[in-house]
């Protein structure tokens, strides 16, 4: 697969999804989302409050990445779309982001998220925390710019449960990329040198999710892909505005 494609070419290499039964069997929720819960990562404990999601491995290939600098932070400004658990704020502010949105439609995790970073990063010189219950960037001021975004979304294709917590976690769909991706153009979020991060599997509509990025002038390319060995393949995705973009802070 060529790691460097974009465009028509990209599309073209990207698998479809996987059968629906096999999407719907791959994921099952766990029986205990409405309960207290707790995750371990990197020697943090983290508590989970019911309808708040635990990270799976999926997610900790952007948290990984968001700590060690893969995807950079330190001293930009960043959106953590679809905030959660609160692992990638907590990464971007020991890493020493400019500005950390941590942003979810779902307030629980939103309180969730503000509790972790204020316990496991605090205060700190040159950092500006800014959690927001926002529907995609919603809850944005006007005249934000942001050099980099990170999205797992709930983009499984087929639905999977009837619970709306499992649904808003899980299978909204690539609708809700189509989303993500207008209103990043249509607000003017993104920076000139700005880098979104995507990552979905072939349980979601993997070229319908591109082609949402290309219609809106974006320029996704493939910066990690994982096979599980299982019929599943994961894909990181680099999105940048299609060409280079000059000009300075709104």
């Amino acid at each position: 697969m060529n790691r460097d494609a974009t465009g028509s070419a990209l599309l073209e290499q990207l698998p479809p999804p996987l059968p629906a039964d096999q999407i719907i069997t791959l994921n099952q929720p766990k029986a205990d989302l409405h309960t207290t819960r707790s995750y371990e990562w990197n020697d943090w404990t983290f508590d989970v409050p019911p309808g708040v999601f635990t990270p799976g491995w999926t997610s900790r290939m952007i948290h990984e990445r968001l700590l060690d600098g893969r995807i950079e932070t330190r001293g930009l400004g960043y959106a953590a779309m679809g905030a959660g658990l609160g692992v990638e704020a907590v990464a971007a502010g020991l890493r020493g982001a400019r500005e950390i949105h941590a942003l979810d439609v779902h307030p629980q995790s939103v309180a969730a998220t503000a509790r972790h970073y204020r316990r496991l990063v605090g205060e700190r010189a040159g950092t500006s925390f800014l959690p927001a219950v926002s529907d995609v960037f919603d809850a944005l001021p006007e005249n934000a710019r942001l050099d980099v975004v990170t999205f797992n979304p709930p983009a499984v294709s087929q639905t999977v449960s009837d619970d709306p917590d499992v649904v808003r976690n899980v299978c909204v769909g690539a609708p809700l990329l189509a989303k993500f991706f207008a209103q990043i153009a249509e607000k003017d979020l993104l920076a000139p040198a700005g880098e979104i991060y995507v990552i979905a599997s072939n349980t979601a509509d993997l070229r319908a999710l591109v082609q949402h990025a290309l219609d809106h002038g974006l320029s996704p390319r493939i910066a990690h892909l994982h096979d599980w060995q299982d019929g599943v393949l994961t894909f990181l995705f680099r999105i940048t505005h299609e060409t280079p973009r000059t000009g300075g802070p709104r």
